[in-house]
């Protein structure tokens, strides 16, 4: 099975670096990278030391609804070019483990499908999680923090 890793849509960052309110209606805010631990979710890549980044409130579903997570996110101030769907795994995925967790065609948590899972093993699990029906996309998030990172669909 083949599988796609996928940033943010362009539309909803291009509204953000705009100044559009985030998912909490508030102005993004701006800060400057020490260039250490700043994943862009739009380019998959880590914002360089000295370049402009903003922090927002991001929820990446459709709709809201109780499993609809909300929460910060980093993307470039400035335009970048959006990271192609590809199945190779994001470079900005730098920590030793992530949570990879599958969700339904209902948007919600496809219970016992979220594990953290080592890095070097994200795309094997996703795979595995595919071979279920009732998993229709993949979250990965943060161990740590359960930030949201990138979603993985099928190709």
């Amino acid at each position: 099975m083949s599988i796609h890793f996928k940033a943010l849509p362009t539309e909803a960052v291009r509204a953000l670096q705009r100044g559009a309110p985030d998912a909490y209606g508030r102005t993004p805010e701006h800060r400057i990278s020490d260039g250490d631990g700043v994943p862009c979710r739009h380019c998959l890549k880590n914002v360089a030391e000295g370049d402009g980044y903003l922090i927002v409130a991001y929820r990446p579903f459709p709709e809201l609804q109780p499993y609809a997570e909300t929460g910060p996110l980093f993307v470039h101030a400035d335009e970048c070019e959006r990271a192609a769907e590809a199945d190779a795994l994001p470079d900005m995925l730098e920590s030793s483990d992530y949570i990879v967790r599958g969700y339904g065609k209902d948007d919600r948590i496809v219970y016992g499908s979220g594990a953290v899972t080592p890095t070097a093993k994200i795309a094997a699990r996703a795979e595995e999680l595919f071979e279920r029906d009732d998993i229709v996309y993949i979250h990965v998030r943060s161990a740590r923090n359960n930030c949201y990172q990138c979603r993985i669909d099928r190709a």
